[in-house]
């Protein structure tokens, strides 16, 4: 049986390598064809007239230039029947070049899944590759062959609005959430109608502009982009991500789309990356902006030398890179390069085929009403909720309860549960599409329990008049629910804020509430961790909602009354102030390391605020308990070829199943540069029931152990570890040491 299957994998490689080499031969038998013109026309992206995300370029020729195939791809054009229109244009161009239509579809095409932050705290791969894998379905079924998705950026700054397309602040978790995400939106592979092109962004290092500020610049070391910010770039490469897009920020001094470290150093050098890439909307424009680039000449000369293939929105390559070709500055070599690496793409979909094999109405109007698509966004909004607060088990409500007042500004909305980046069709309704948070309770009470409404106020605002009118709800009833937190726009890209805590009135509200002496839960629903101390410390129960999509209603309703359990744990420290930030668990030890969270003379501390965060990386509780005992290393002593077995006993020692996100830790004690004071290395998602025990296993390797030296080089440096397993970064529940041997 083995030697068949070395067999069969060796004639699936020798095929897969002649069919790449077909399409080569094709490429270059096209591209010895093509006009300066017609190579440059491949390079550039016009938006489509509706649902732009960014400022649009206004050009009346647009159709013209798609005949005469000066146009390579087009982004934001919504539905087959306007895919199909354009790509007909196309098709009356001199060479026939089909057209590449992409989209932000970030969480879901007509059926929206949570935020990609909230899907990170699933710590659920397998749910969020089937979220990505459901997102390509709908997409590539309505015109869309490529998405630009998934965002990798590491972010330790909540302020950041665009930490609520990431999965968080850890490398670890980014990575295998990377991986997970390419597999979902590429399928089996590219060219089957059911995926799309995955486009990993922002490369890099966006998640760290000074100040949690949009657009803003980066500076750090070579080690720290490397260790801390590259990975999951790798590992969505590694997973065969098709494209990459290139970051706003300047990165140490150098725009990221001019930047030639970045993008031919390291992505097509070192790691051989071989499809393209695109810049982000006008960034290769926005190098004059910079500083950086003295016009758009000089900005398309930067980004094509630098190895940006596509522009997007700026024009800077159909308006100046022939001349920078007849000049002698730029190289035809490397416009060819660039048109190369899209026409593969092109290739690859099987657009040369049929151009018009993503355009299909009857496969598009399956597959946006496959009532399995909603089944499984219900799942992933279940499994994205995390509890953060239950005392004197509050939660799950009893199904005998008699009347539930649903109070707060959040309760009867819709699209706000779809967050920001969300897709909009223009066919869809969606106040009947979306569940909202009160649809979803009524779906789930019955007939003997009284549902009782009072908005209370506004999301944002100083208005206090309906406080009232939710006063005298909640005392009728036998327990409030209370949801509130951030407008859908209010994390997203542009929209960083300086103020995290809840907007307007609301936590003043909450504390009308509670002062009615009835139980209170309370819904949370943002696209970022936010500070809610008066919230925290007094309601008995909070559920972090996040922004759920589709199925939010009935999702939040399944875990409010114990269909579900939670599982969910943070991908993001969440701070006490404003002034912790940036905030995250694996940060470095210093010389003067505070003793506890109270301790403030003369070491790393505030003098006015605990040096605890509010809730820590890795945090969310259950319904039931779960006890962690016995914990055995197969060896206290392994060189840099050997493994360590670590195993423990998990015990679901509550009265209802649940599952943990049981987490490994490690420290390297000492090492040639300063290591964090612990690190994510693995995690499983465990389900156990009721009294049910389980031998939970975990392996260490070098791989593991290494890390960026002051060289940055990889290396796994001989000495001291610590292994810790946890329910959170904050939580440990068994230690042990060994050591790395040469």
């Amino acid at each position: 049986m083995k030697k068949v299957t070395t067999i069969t994998l060796f004639m699936l490689s020798l095929f897969a390598s002649a069919q790449q080499q077909s399409i080569d031969q094709k490429v270059n038998d096209l591209l010895k064809k093509m006009t300066i013109e017609e190579k440059i026309g491949q390079l550039n992206q016009y938006t489509g007239d509706n649902q732009a995300t960014g400022p649009i370029t206004i050009n009346p020729n647009k159709q013209a230039e798609i005949k005469a195939g000066l146009i390579g791809s087009m982004l934001n054009v919504i539905g087959t029947k306007y895919t199909r229109g354009y790509q007909e244009l196309a098709m009356q161009s001199r060479l026939k070049i089909p057209l590449l239509f992409g989209q932000d579809v970030i969480h879901g095409y007509k059926t929206t899944f949570p935020l990609p932050l909230a899907e990170a705290a699933s710590w659920d791969l397998q749910a969020i590759e089937l979220a990505a894998r459901v997102a390509a379905t709908e997409a590539a079924a309505s015109g869309i062959h490529w998405t630009f998705a998934p965002m990798v950026d590491i972010s330790r700054d909540p302020r950041w609005g665009r930490v609520m397309e990431g999965a968080g602040e850890d490398t670890y978790l980014g990575s295998k959430i990377a991986y997970a995400r390419v597999k979902g939106f590429q399928g089996n592979k590219l060219g089957d109608l059911n995926s799309v092109m995955a486009c990993v962004k922002h490369f890099a290092a966006y998640g760290a502009g000074v100040g949690g500020r949009d657009y803003n610049s980066v500076d750090m070391s070579e080690r720290m982009l490397w260790e801390t910010y590259l990975p999951p770039f790798k590992a969505a490469l590694d997973a065969g991500a098709a494209t990459f897009m290139n970051s706003f920020n300047d990165i140490n001094g150098i725009p990221a789309t001019g930047n030639a470290h970045l993008q031919r150093d390291i992505l097509k050098g070192k790691w051989n990356f071989q499809g393209f890439v695109v810049s982000d909307w006008g960034s290769i424009g926005e190098m004059v902006a910079h500083g950086y680039s003295k016009d758009l000449k000089e900005a398309a000369y930067s980004a094509i030398t630098a190895g940006s293939d596509m522009d997007m929105e700026s024009n800077a390559y159909r308006k100046n890179l022939a001349e920078l070709v007849k000049e002698g500055r730029v190289s035809i070599d490397l416009v060819d390069d660039a048109v190369r690496r899209i026409l593969r793409k092109k290739f690859e979909l099987g657009l040369f085929d049929d151009p018009y094999r993503y355009s299909d109405e009857k496969r598009a109007e399956k597959a946006l009403n496959n009532p399995e698509h909603r089944k499984a966004a219900l799942e992933v909004a279940e499994k994205s909720i995390v509890l953060l607060k239950n005392e004197n088990q509050t939660l799950p409500i009893s199904k005998n309860v008699k009347t539930i007042a649903f109070i707060g500004p959040m309760v009867k909305e819709y699209k706000e549960n779809m967050g920001f980046w969300s897709v909009e069709l223009p066919e869809v309704d969606y106040n009947k599409w979306i569940v909202s948070q009160w649809d979803g309770l009524q779906n789930k009470v019955g007939k003997n329990t009284k549902l009782l409404y009072a908005k209370g106020c506004e999301i944002e605002g100083t208005n206090k008049d309906g406080f009232a009118e939710a006063v005298a709800t909640a005392k009728q009833a036998d327990v409030v629910i209370l949801s509130i937190g951030e407008r859908r726009d209010m994390s997203g890209e542009a929209k960083s804020r300086s103020d995290l805590h809840l907007p307007g009135v609301q936590e003043d509200l909450v504390k009308a509430i509670q002062a009615t002496g009835k139980p209170v839960v309370v819904l949370i629903n943002a696209g970022r961790p936010l500070v809610f101390n008066w919230t925290a410390d007094n309601v008995p129960a909070i559920m972090y909602t996040w922004w759920l999509g589709t199925e939010a209603g009935n999702a939040i309703a399944n875990v409010l009354f114990g269909d579900y359990n939670p599982s969910g744990k943070l991908p993001m420290t969440f701070p006490r102030e404003v002034g912790q930030v940036p905030i995250y668990y694996n940060h470095f030890s210093t010389g003067r390391p505070a003793k506890d969270e109270n301790s403030t003379n003369y070491v790393s501390a505030y003098i006015d605020l605990k040096n605890s965060p509010k809730y820590p990386f890795g945090y969310g509780l259950s319904y039931t308990t779960f006890d962690y005992s016995g914990l055995k290393l197969s060896s206290t002593k392994i060189k840099s070829n050997e493994t360590i077995k670590v195993s423990f006993q998990l015990k679901n020692s509550g009265k209802v199943a649940g599952e943990e996100v049981v987490q490994l830790y490690l420290k390297d004690k000492f090492g040639s540069v300063v290591r964090p004071v612990l690190e994510l290395k693995d995690f499983q998602k465990v389900k156990l029931n009721a009294g049910e025990s389980k031998t939970i296993e975990f392996t260490i390797d070098k791989e593991k152990l290494s890390f960026y030296n002051n060289k940055v080089e990889w290396v796994a440096e001989p000495g001291d570890f610590e292994v810790m397993i946890g329910a959170s970064s904050a939580d440990i529940k068994l230690k042990s040491d060994f050591e790395l041997v040469n």
